[in-house]
This record gives structure tokens, sequence and C-alpha cells, in this order.
């Protein structure tokens, strides 16, 4: 389906190629017949005001008669003042000055001027009016360049047909043709009319056709790529102003108000033209600037020199003058149109010799074509006018059907006869145009296709003997090869020999002989060599490449067993140099096919390192962009490999982390001179993690010790971190344990002496006396300090405590079942959601007990407004998670790492002691347990336990 519409826009093209030519030939017609027009010398445009003067040549008869700039014409006698006729447009001008004035003629124009604010007419006789000057050699010469541009066209069209921008190309020498060639006659018949508007149309598609040429030419810019749709917009100002020369061509018979616009578009027309073709030449030159390939810069360069020898004068001498109203002398139309014919020269020279296009191909092949489309007609016309003819002569009686049936028979046959007609002549035509030299062209361009064909040492050996055996007529050959190590020659190939070769060292010594170099050796006059090699083989053909010898062809008798000619031997050695080349070839490619397979199976152990490392690893540029992120870095940060890629480091980090490392290194650029270090800067990972990690920048360096970057390592220290500080908890726990023991034992005792007299008072006190409250009083005090007193001992009692196997469930239960009175008239709620199956664990059920209660009443005091109170439970990981939940106020995080203090709390006074947390700390401890917390302020408090399950249980289940 293409190419159907490929072939079918072509024909179109070609029938307007066509057209346009035999216009141009009717149009050349009626311009070398017309009579000369007389020239009054005035530019006479049509405006709202009347006719008026916009440009007065200089010297000319309306000149001498003074007529100037912006007067208007109203009235015109050609017959010395007798009748006066009203002007309504410039064409009833141009018609009087053909119809009614002679060469050398007169005629007076009734002119309107205003003088001083004041409106006059007055009559002006224009005397001697010589005719209009020819612009007969002014149109050859754009001939010359119009049919020059159509002829590289059609070359091109004809060369390079299928090849990007060549139907563009085409199209573009076919409108300059047009806008060169064509011209009005003056004459205004209907040929005229439609070489105006084909000039017109010419002309103004040109330039905005060349500016997209531009575009596209050698290489499609972004622009035209992505959006095409811009594109179409370099055409619409054409098209309105093809729209409105239509308009003012056809619809001033009916409006003559219409020829005031044509003053105006003709400007806008030059300046459309001056615009694009200005920026078309810029163009080219930001693409020859940009461009780095050689030939491509040859061909360009002649092309911007045409281009720009066309834009710039045109522009300087004819546009500026013309839209400024100015006169343009003959002088200045040179300089504008005397560069025209470098354009095409240009285009065609840059083509012709920085394309290779061979003239020789060309008409070798047209010659073919020509042959082989004779021969088909010849068969097609025998086939479709004679063949009924015959079949009606033969069986008179045969239907017309049976008779049509027969010719597209012979039709599909010459059809198909036609590529192997144009084979056949193709090879007689090159007979005809290399004689001998076929047969050697023939063999040595297989051959040539032999050594490309492959790069594979066993293959190229292989077709190189095959074509060998083929060109020679010989079928015992064999081909030995330099060994790496050594100077001696290892066979490589063989073919049709009962047994291996051995190539002695007498052949080897006369083959690297400076006698024999570059020649061949004759297996007979070797002197010591083996009968049986004698038989095997008789001619050595050594291969050089730069004065090494590469490799070594011997070559038997042929078929028939008669000797090689000496054009057999010439023909060897001068393909053996081509050998060496193509052997040195596969060799090289081996070794580096060998090298980049090591190098390639390094560069996965590199990588298999650094994926395998458990600390994250990057790598910036100098620029600061990411070249390499692994998977630890992936996991760690949640940023995915294909997002870090590429982009800078300063949209992946985090402003203060960027900003840490500036300030770390002193330095804001990404090439560093020395190692830098980070530590413990804690950060948030994209999907809410919070990280504490190490940082290690080094400057990365290629392997010639130059900077080529930065290599950050970030270890993540989190968990590290989490430990250090329990453990750090732990020991201050235990530190402070032991300053507890020895208060606890130091208090109890005045207590329990303050405890004993108070109660003695109180039973010798009646309960009327005032002393009595008095002494109550201090008797609730004195049991409250025997309270912390007993916490103290709990917090510091670490031994001597018995554990059993018990069941968690069972010790919740018993906690909530403890607290419910105090839970019954709040406006909790409380969850219960247990894990089934759990396991059960070894512990002490009174110590887990009194940690349960701490968290829940924890938990209580921080919903005084009521809440949801949860306990989940679950078994993971060979171990029980105890999670305790609730919705209340939440812990701030600066007394996160506080909680766990003894003697802390955030209770009124009175309320709390600060030994809760701190006990059932040490208590889960003890249990070889782990506790974690987890608070936002305003959303609730969640603590986790995680107890070892039991391992006798365990073992049963396993």
């Amino acid at each position: 389906m293409f190419n159907i519409a490929a072939k079918t826009k072509e024909m179109l093209v070609l029938i307007l190629t066509i057209g346009i030519i035999l216009l141009g030939l009717v149009n050349t017609n009626e311009r070398l017949n017309q009579k000369p027009i007389p020239d009054d010398g005035v530019l006479w445009v049509d405006t709202s005001e009347g006719i008026k003067a916009d440009l007065v040549r200089t010297g000319s008869a309306a000149d001498r008669a003074g007529i100037v700039r912006d007067d208007l014409l109203r009235w015109v006698s050609f017959d010395e003042g007798k009748n006066y006729y009203k002007i309504e447009s410039t064409r009833d001008i141009f018609f009087i000055l053909d119809e009614k004035v002679l060469p050398e003629g007169s005629i007076t124009y009734t002119i309107e001027r205003k003088i001083a604010g004041e409106i006059g007419l007055w009559d002006a006789d224009l005397n001697k009016i010589e005719s209009e000057p020819s612009r007969l050699p002014l149109q050859i010469y754009l001939a010359i360049v119009g049919s020059i541009f159509l002829l590289v066209g059609l070359y091109v069209l004809a060369k390079q047909n299928g090849a990007p921008y060549v139907m563009h190309f085409y199209i573009i020498c076919l409108l300059s043709f047009t806008s060169y060639c064509l011209s009005m006659s003056g004459s205004f018949s209907t040929a005229d009319k439609i070489v105006f508007l084909a000039d017109t149309s010419a002309f103004l598609l040109l330039a905005p056709l060349l500016f997209h040429f531009c575009l596209n030419f050698p290489f499609r810019r972004k622009l035209v790529t992505e959006k095409q749709w811009l594109i179409s917009l370099v055409y619409i100002p054409s098209l309105i102003l093809i729209f409105f020369r239509f308009i003012i061509m056809f619809g001033s018979q009916y409006n003559m108000a219409l020829l005031s616009w044509e003053h105006w578009i003709k400007k806008i027309e030059t300046l459309h033209f001056t615009i694009f073709l200005l920026v078309s030449s810029a163009l080219l030159l930001i693409t020859f600037l940009q461009t780095r390939a050689s030939i491509l810069r040859q061909q360009l360069k002649w092309i911007v020199w045409g281009l720009s020898l066309n834009a710039i004068p045109f522009a300087i001498f004819y546009a500026y003058p013309y839209l400024l109203g100015k006169e343009i002398s003959p002088l200045q139309q040179a300089f504008a149109t005397g560069a025209s014919i470098l354009l095409p020269i240009s285009f065609g020279y840059s083509i012709v010799r920085y394309r290779l296009m061979d003239v020789d191909i060309i008409l070798r092949r047209s010659m073919t074509y020509v042959l082989a489309t004779v021969s088909v007609v010849v068969i097609f016309m025998l086939g479709v006018v004679k063949a009924g003819q015959w079949v009606h002569e033969l069986v008179p009686s045969i239907s017309q059907n049976a008779t049509v049936a027969l010719q597209v028979a012979v039709m599909s046959l010459a059809a198909m006869l036609f590529a192997p007609i144009k084979n056949w002549l193709q090879e007689r035509v090159d007979r005809l145009f290399f004689g001998e030299r076929y047969d050697n062209r023939h063999g040595i361009a297989d051959f040539g296709r032999t050594l490309s064909s492959t790069t594979e040492m066993t293959e190229l050996l292989s077709s190189l003997a095959n074509r060998l055996g083929e060109m020679l007529y010989v079928n015992q050959l064999a081909i030995f090869i330099e060994e790496e190590t050594s100077n001696k020659f290892r066979l490589a190939y063989s073919a049709n020999l009962p047994i291996d070769p051995v190539l002695s060292s007498e052949i080897i010594k006369l083959a690297l002989d400076s006698k024999y170099n570059r020649r061949y050796v004759l297996a007979e006059q070797v002197p010591g060599l083996e009968d049986s090699n004698r038989r095997l083989l008789d001619y050595y053909v050594p291969c050089y490449l730069r004065d090494r010898l590469i490799a070594i062809i011997g070559l038997g008798k042929t078929i028939e067993g008669s000797i090689l000619t000496s054009e057999d031997i010439e023909l060897v050695k001068s393909l053996s140099g081509y050998v060496a080349v193509a052997i040195e070839n596969s060799l090289l490619y081996r070794s580096e096919k060998e090298k980049a397979f090591a190098l390639a199976k390094l560069k996965d152990f590199s990588e298999n390192i650094i994926e395998s490392v458990n600390v994250g690893l990057l790598s910036i540029d100098k620029e600061g962009f990411i070249t390499n992120w692994n998977r630890t870095l992936e996991e760690l940060l949640a940023i995915r490999r294909s997002d870090a890629l590429g982009s800078s480091v300063e949209e992946i980090f985090d402003k203060d982390l960027i900003t840490t490392i500036h300030n770390a290194t002193g330095n804001f650029s990404w090439q560093l001179d020395s190692t830098h270090n980070i530590y413990h800067y804690k950060t948030t990972s994209r999907n809410g993690r919070e990280l504490v990690f190490n940082l290690s920048l080094s400057p990365l360096e290629t392997k010639d010790a130059r900077l080529s970057g930065t290599l950050i390592l970030l270890e993540d220290i989190t968990e590290r971190v989490r430990l250090e500080e329990q453990l750090r908890a732990t020991d201050k726990l235990s530190s402070i344990g032991l300053l507890a023991a020895g208060v606890a034992h130091e208090v109890n005792t005045p207590l329990t002496g303050i405890s004993s007299y108070t109660q003695m008072l109180l039973a010798q006190t009646p309960s009327i006396d005032p002393k009595h409250l008095v002494l109550e009083k201090i008797k609730r005090q004195t049991h409250r300090a025997s309270e912390i007193v007993n916490n103290l001992l709990n917090f510091s009692r670490t031994g001597n405590v018995e554990f059993a196997e018990l069941d968690i469930h069972r010790v919740l239960d018993d906690t909530i079942q403890l607290l419910e009175p105090q839970l019954r008239n709040t406006q909790i709620k409380l969850e219960r959601a247990y894990g089934e199956a759990l396991p059960s664990t070894i512990g002490n059920a009174t110590k887990l007990q009194q940690v349960f209660m701490n968290l829940l009443i924890n938990a209580r005091d921080a919903m005084p407004q009521g809440g949801t109170l949860s306990i989940h439970t679950q078994y993971r990981d060979g171990a029980i998670l105890i999670e305790i939940q609730d919705t209340g106020v939440g812990i701030a995080p600066e007394n996160i790492a506080k909680i766990y203090d003894p003697f802390f709390t955030t209770k009124g006074v009175g309320q709390g002691t600060g030994l809760g947390l701190a006990v059932s700390y040490g208590i889960i401890q003890e249990h070889k347990g782990r506790i974690f917390v987890e608070s936002k302020p305003g959303q609730g408090t969640q603590f986790q336990i995680k107890l070892p399950a039991s391992t006798r249980l365990q073992l049963a289940g396993d």
C-alpha cells in the first residue's frame, strides 16, 4: 500500500512538472511575440484615495512632466486634450498605454495634488514616452537559473529516488523553476493569468518549503519530531496571501476597490519571502557549525554559501528599498539577483561531489532499464496485439473471453520476464563497459564480499578457501597462520588433503627472506622438502601486513592437474594483502572479544560486589548527577534505582543533608580531594522510616588518577544506635538499682519505727481528738513511703526469682480482672485480640502482671476523656508479641528517651512516682525480652513487648 501511494505521488509530481514546463513554453512564446509597451515611468498603485504615484523613475516622461510621488491620477487624454477619460484603476492605465499610445508618443494626465493644505488639479503633458525597458536579459538569466534548478531536481529524483528529503528537495527545485521562468507577458489572456497565479503561488510557497527543508536536513530537529503540527502553521501565511491574490484577480472585475489591496499584498509577499529566506540561511548555518562529520560539513558548506549569497543580497538590494518605497536601480537589481545561479549550482555540486553519485553507474543502469523495458514492451505488444489475431487465424471459432484470457496470460508472462531480462541485460551491459575486466571485477567483488562477510576465524578461512578454489579451479589448499607466542606457523585450515600438511622451516625462511618478500615459493625449488608435502601443495603465497608475515596460503594444482598460470599467481599475490588484513582483523576481533568478555566478567564481578555489600553506595559525577545506585541504598532510602540514576543528588537527598555535606567538606562542588565523614545523621526515608546512618565521602578517581566525581557510602546504624541506647539505659538502671537498694534498706528501718509508733498513738488517741486526724495522715504518708521503698526494692532485685512455664493470655486476663474496678467508671473501651495457638513462655507471672498493670494504668491515665484500649497478641519469628495501644494524649518526642529513667514522670505531684516504666523495663530485661514504644502526640501510644517462646514447646512443635 505504501509503495502504491509513493508511486502515485511521484506520478502526480511528474504530471505537474510536465504541465509547468508546457505552461513555461507558452509563456515564453507570448513574451517573445509581445510588442513593446510604452512606459510613463510611474509605479501606479490602487488606494482608497484613488490611483496614486508610488514611485517615479528619474529621467522618465513623467519625471520630465513634473509628476512626483503621492500625486493622484484622475483623468487621461490621449487625443491632445479633446477628450478626457476617467481612470478607475491601474489596469486602465496599462490598457491605455498598451492600446492608445505609441512609442515616442504623447499623453496628458490630469493630476490632483495637495499644496499648502489645498487640493488642485493640473494637466501634465507626457511627451516622447519611451518603451518599457527591456527585461529580456534578466528574464533569460532567471530562466537559466530556473532551468538549472529543474535539472538538478530531476537528476536527484532519478538517482536517489526513495531516499530521505529527495521529494521535498525536488518540489523546491520545481517551485524555483516556476518562480524564475514564468512571468506575465502583459497580454492579460487566460494563459497570462494562469502564469501570474502559478508564478505568485510558487513564489509564496517556495520560502516556507525551503524553511521546512532546512528544519529536516540533514537530520530532523526535536521540534519537527515532537510537534509536527507546528510545521503546518508555517504554510498558513502563504495560503492566506494566495487566497487574497485569487480574490484580487477575479473579484476586482466586480469590485474595483479590491485593487487597492494589491500594493500592500506585494509588500507583504516580499517581506514574507525575505524573512523565511534569512531564517532558512541561519538554520543551515547553525547546522553547519554544530556538525562534526567531515563529509556532511563539506556538503553543508557549499549549500550555506549558495543560500547566503542569495538571501543577503536579495534582502539588502531589493527587499529593503522596495519595502521603504524607494526606486530600485538596475545595478541594485543586478546585485539582488546576480548570485541566484549559485544556489542550484551549490546544491548540485554538494550532492554530486559529496553524495558520490556515479554518472557511469547511472548510464549503465539507464541503458539496462531501457533495454529491459523495450524487450518487455515488444513481448507485450506481440502478446496483446498479435496473439488475438494469431489465435483467430488458427481457431476461428474461439470465443472472445478465451482470447482475452490468453492475452492476460501473455501480459503476466511479460511482467514476470522483466526481472530476469533486466539481470541478463545488466550482465551484458557490464561486459560491454568493462570487457575482459568483467570476470576479474566480478571475482574480486565476490572476494571482497567474502572478506567482509564474517569475522569468525573458522568461517572466514572456509569462505576464503572456497572462493580461491572457485576462482583458480583448485580444490587442494591450506592456510597457515602465525602463532602469537612464537614465529612458527600453525595449520589453520585445509581442504581436500589426505593428511595435515606441515609447513617446513625452509618455506618460512624463504617467505621471510627479503629476496622472496611479497613473492611466492615453489615447493619444487625448496631443498630438502619431503616428498609427501611436495605432492600435497605446490605453491606457497605469503600474506603480509605492514612488513609483517601474517599467514601463508598453500595451493595445489588445478582440478585438471595442470599448474597455475602466472596470471593466477599474480591474482593470488594481489589478494594476499587483503587476506592478511582480514585474518589480522579476525585475530584482533577474537582478542577484543576475549577482552570484552573478561571485562564484562570483571564488570559483573564489580557490580555483584557493589550490590552485595550491606552499605548503601552511590557515585556522582563532577556536576552532581548520580551515576550509580546499589540495591542496599534502594532499600534503605525507599528510592528506586531508575528514579535515582541520572538525577541530581540535590533532587534525591533532602536539603538538610546536602547542607550538612557541604559544611563537612567545606566545598560546594562535587569534586573532592580528600575523604570526609559524617556520623550519626538522623533522617527519614521516603516510606516514613526513621534512619540513623554514617556517611563517608571519598574522591572518585579514574585509572589515570584523574578526579571524576565523588563516592558516597551510607551505613545504616539505626538498629545499632537503638541497641546502644538500650545498653546505656540498662547500665544506668543497674547503677540506679544498686543505689535504690541501699536507699531502700536505709529508709525502711525508720519508716517501720514511724509506722509502729503512729499505730500505737492512734490506739491511745480517741477518734474525736484533733490529734487523731493528724496521726491518720502520718499513717497514710508512712504507708505511701513504704510503697515507694518496696518499688525501689523491686526495681533493684534481679535475682532469686522463680520462673515457670506460663500462659501469657491468662496473665493478661488476671491483670485486667484486677484493674476492672478502676476501668468500670471510665469511658474507656477495652478490646482484646488474642492470637490463636499462642505458645507458652518462661517467666514469673507476678512480675509480668506488674508490667502489664503499669502499662494499663498509664494507658488509663492518658485517656481522661475516654478512648479505646487495645491488647493484641501474636506469635512471630519465634517470639510472643504483646501490643498494648491507647488512643490517648501520647508522649512528646523529647520525652520518649526519658520514660525508662527512674523518677521521671509527666503526671502531677502525688499521682506517680516515676518508677513504673523503669521497673517494667528491668522486669522485661530479666525475662530476656524487649520492650518498644511508638507514640504520636494527640494520636496515642503503643507499647510492644517481645518475649521468647518456650524452647521445649518449640522443639515439641518441630
